[in-house]
């Protein structure tokens, strides 16, 4: 039996399907970024991107939680 995906890569799924990008190319935005506050993250993915708060904090906690 499969174990269900928990936490922030549950919304992936939908991330690709919604915006039409990989999740890597978010990684990779997000990591080039000079940002690096979890929530100014958010608040630009949200502002130039138009990602939906659930779905830019989703990347953002992910990607910061490997490391960037």
């Amino acid at each position: 039996m499969t174990d269900a995906v928990k936490g922030p890569a549950s919304y992936f799924p939908s991330i690709e399907k919604k915006y039409g990008h990989p999740i890597a190319h978010w990684q990779d935005l997000i990591r080039t970024s000079p940002l690096t506050r979890h929530m100014e993250l958010v608040t630009w993915l949200k502002t130039e991107h138009g990602l939906g708060h659930g779905h830019a904090n989703a990347l953002v906690a992910h990607t910061l939680a490997e490391g960037r």
